[in-house]
Formats: structure tokens, C-alpha cells, sequence
């Protein structure tokens, strides 16, 4: 069964992939724009990404929705 920690690595592991930050600053509480400066193309591949290692349908308007990384791990904990 996977957690909440196990998706916040994974999801860390993702951003780390695509925009090269260290996984150490994906913490729940981090916004994906204004703490960790990622730009719309990127959150784009990241969701794409998320949606192929969960198996989990992350609509447009949902996904803009989800601002920070906790937002992110409790959507795909819910929704899997």
C-alpha cells in the first residue's frame, strides 16, 4: 500500500527529474510556484508524470487547483 510518504518521495523524485530541484525542498507545505519557482510547462509534465506512476486522472481546472505539494500528495492519496 502506498502512503503519503511514499507519494511526497515519488512526487520529489519527479520534480527532481523534470526542473532539476534538490528533492529536499519538495516538502508538503512548498508552493510549487512561489516557493519553488516551477513554471506552468513544468507543472504540466510533473501532472503527466504523477497521472502515469499513480494511475490517477488529474483534470485541467483540478490541477490548477493544487498549489502546493500537499494539496498534490493528499489529491493523489484520495483519488487512487
Amino acid at each position: 500500500m502506498v502512503n503519503n510518504t511514499d507519494i511526497l518521495n515519488a512526487l520529489a523524485k519527479i520534480v527532481e527529474e523534470v526542473t532539476g530541484l534538490d528533492p529536499a525542498q519538495v516538502t508538503a507545505g512548498k508552493s510549487f510556484i512561489e516557493d519553488l519557482d516551477i513554471d506552468s510547462l513544468s507543472m504540466v509534465e510533473i501532472t503527466v508524470a504523477l497521472e502515469d506512476s499513480f494511475a490517477v486522472t488529474i483534470p485541467d481546472d483540478r490541477s490548477a487547483e493544487l498549489k502546493t505539494v500537499g494539496d498534490t500528495v493528499s489529491y493523489i492519496a484520495n483519488h487512487r
